[in-house]
């Protein structure tokens, strides 16, 4: 990989870890259409430590309020605020998927490697954002938000461990599904990343000490963590601004055509 794929994957790795595309599934995507190597375990692991970056930095403040009231809950065993109770609802929620990272992870990783199983999963991630939109009546608030919310958000987080399934199209679907608004939805998928994207980059760190990183690498490296971190940030400010008055559809349009793309390429051009 020279620094000029580093980029190109870098800012796609940003872009869709956040809009509703799936980031798993353009990375198995992307390389194989343009007919590059595909990203070593060290790239996939720096890119999402990129995005990581991306959503601490925009949602500091509402990570300093949900630390200070989860731990004020904790302390009065009480979680009346409802802050506390979305910084403990977003614990729950993660559980799902780091277990489903855990336990799961390679194997699905070694069955949807093939990029027309990513194709079909978009089409998956298509239908849940559309379905989502007719069915959600998008009336409750961050407050209204409750242990069922998070159990089900989480669950849906742990599909997105197959390639081509959106984890931000997945939570905001489920979501929406809940009724809640989809500012309200899209900034708990935001908030629900960070802890799951930190995790799996903790857990991904213990096979990179195994291979190392050599010298060559590094300039690589740099740019495809710059360019995921700048091209999240950009990411996260669109979209939440786009769906204070704006459906879902544009990206189930593009799943959808993303996913017809990837089914057909590869069974008559590859």
């Amino acid at each position: 990989m020279n620094a000029l794929h580093a980029l190109v994957l870098g800012i796609i790795q940003g872009l869709t870890e956040f809009l509703p595309v799936s980031s798993s599934g353009h990375l198995v995507l992307v390389p194989w259409i343009l007919g590059w190597e595909a990203p070593k375990l060290v790239f996939d692991t720096t890119v999402h430590w990129g995005t990581l970056l991306a959503v601490v930095v925009y949602f500091w403040k509402d990570l300093v309020n949900l630390i200070v009231a989860g731990w004020k809950g904790l302390a009065k065993f009480s979680l009346a605020d409802p802050e506390a109770r979305l910084a403990w609802g977003i614990v729950v929620a993660t559980i799902p998927g780091a277990l489903a990272g855990a336990l799961l992870d390679k194997w699905f990783e070694s069955l949807f490697q093939k990029p027309m199983y990513v194709g079909a999963a978009l089409l998956v991630t298509a239908s849940i954002l559309f379905l989502s939109e007719k069915i959600g009546r998008r009336t409750r608030d961050t407050g209204s938000i409750n242990w069922l919310d998070a159990i089900l958000i989480g669950t849906a987080q742990a599909f997105a461990i197959i390639p081509g399934i959106s984890r931000s199209g997945a939570t905001m679907s489920t979501g929406l599904a809940r009724n809640l608004k989809r500012d309200v939805a899209a900034r708990y998928s935001f908030l629900l990343s960070i802890p799951i994207i930190f995790g799996a980059g903790l857990f991904k760190l213990k096979d990179l000490a195994e291979t190392g990183v050599t010298g060559n690498e590094a300039t690589v490296l740099i740019v495809g963590f710059v360019a995921a971190a700048i091209s999240g940030y950009l990411a996260i400010d669109f979209l939440m601004k786009f769906v204070r008055s704006k459906p879902f559809y544009v990206f189930a349009a593009y799943c959808f055509l993303a996913g017809i793309f990837a089914l057909a390429f590869g069974a008559f051009v590859r």
